[in-house]
C-alpha cells in the first residue's frame, strides 16, 4: 500500500472515531469560497473567474504578487474563517513566528526555493493582496458585491528563521465585507479533514463542497458534470478529463467522510441527502452579534 493511501486511511479512522466537536476540531469556511474556488495552479495574469450557476466570482491580484492557488491559501482561508468565528475580530494574530502558524495549518516547515516556507509566505501575500468580485443574477435581479480579504496585514516572518520569534507579530486586519461574509454565513468543516486532504486542492474544494451541500439537500439531486467542471475544473481542457481527476479526488473526500452518499452517473453526480460531516456544527456557531 502506498504510504499516501495508509496515511489518509488512518486519518480517515481516527476522524471517524471521535465527533468534530468533541475533538476541537471544528473550523469553518467562508461560504463565498465554497460556491466557486480558487486556482488549482498558477495563473497567468492578475485575472481568475470561476462560476457556479447564478453566482461568478472573479479573484484580481495585483500583476506584480498574481494570484493565490493550490492547497495554502485554502488552508489559510480556513483558519482565518475559524480564528474570525472564535473571536468576533477583524484583526488576527498570526502567530510570532512562521514554524508556529504553520503548524497550525498542518504543514511541515521546509526551507529551500521550492519549500513550504517559501511557498507559505508567497502565498500569504499573494491572497492578502487580492480582491474578491462576486455577481449573482437571478432572473432579471443582478448583485455585485466587490470585496477586498485585507485592509492591511504585516508579515515578519524571515524564511531563513522560521522558528525565531519576530520584536512584533504579524497580523492581518481583514476587511469588514469580508470579514462579515466570514461570521455571519460560514460553512462548518473539520479541520482534521482539510489537513488530512491537504496535498490536492481540488480534494480540499471537493471535501468543503460535499458537506455545504448535504448541510441543506432535501432530495437527491444530480449536479451535472458540466456544472461541477465550470465550479472546479477550468485547469482541464475536456469534461472527460475533468471527470476522472474529479472521480480520484472524490474517493479520498469520501475516505474522510463516508457518510455522504454520492454515486457517479452518466450525466453527473448524485447527490443523495446525508448528514453533513460536521453533525454538531450548529452548537459551535457563536450568534452572529
Amino acid at each position: 500500500m502506498p504510504p499516501s493511501v495508509e496515511r489518509l486511511i488512518t486519518e480517515a479512522l481516527a476522524i471517524q472515531a471521535e465527533e468534530a466537536q468533541e475533538a476541537g476540531a471544528i473550523g469553518f469556511m467562508a461560504r463565498a469560497m465554497v460556491q466557486a474556488t480558487l486556482p488549482h495552479r498558477r495563473v497567468a495574469g492578475p485575472v481568475f473567474e470561476r462560476k457556479n450557476g447564478a453566482f461568478r466570482l472573479t479573484l484580481l491580484a495585483p500583476p506584480e504578487t498574481g494570484l493565490p492557488y493550490g492547497t495554502v491559501p485554502r488552508l489559510l482561508l480556513a483558519w482565518l474563517t475559524t480564528e474570525a468565528v472564535r473571536t468576533r475580530e477583524r484583526e488576527l494574530v498570526l502567530g510570532e513566528s512562521m514554524s508556529g502558524f504553520m503548524r497550525e495549518l498542518g504543514l511541515v516547515p521546509t526551507g529551500g526555493r521550492w519549500g513550504s516556507i517559501t511557498r507559505l509566505k508567497d502565498q500569504t501575500t499573494r491572497l492578502f493582496a487580492s480582491t474578491v468580485s462576486a455577481v449573482y443574477k437571478d432572473g432579471e435581479q443582478t448583485r455585485l458585491l466587490n470585496r477586498s480579504i485585507a485592509d492591511e496585514a504585516t508579515l515578519w516572518w524571515h524564511p531563513k528563521s522560521p522558528n525565531q520569534a519576530g520584536l512584533w507579530q504579524s497580523t492581518v486586519l481583514l476587511s469588514e465585507p469580508f470579514f462579515r461574509e466570514m461570521i455571519e454565513r460560514p460553512v462548518p468543516v473539520d479541520m482534521r479533514a482539510l489537513k488530512a486532504l491537504k496535498r490536492s486542492p481540488l480534494a480540499l474544494d471537493a471535501y468543503v463542497w460535499l458537506t455545504w451541500r448535504m448541510s441543506y439537500l432535501k432530495q437527491p439531486t444530480v449536479v451535472p458534470w458540466p456544472a461541477l467542471a465550470a465550479q472546479f475544473g477550468s485547469d482541464y481542457k475536456l469534461l472527460r478529463q475533468f471527470k476522472a481527476a474529479f472521480l480520484v479526488e472524490l474517493r479520498k473526500v469520501l475516505a474522510v467522510y463516508p457518510g455522504a452518499r454520492v454515486n457517479e452517473g452518466d450525466d453527473g453526480l448524485l447527490l443523495t441527502p446525508s448528514r453533513t460531516h460536521v453533525r454538531r456544527a450548529a452548537k459551535a456557531l457563536p450568534d452572529a452579534g
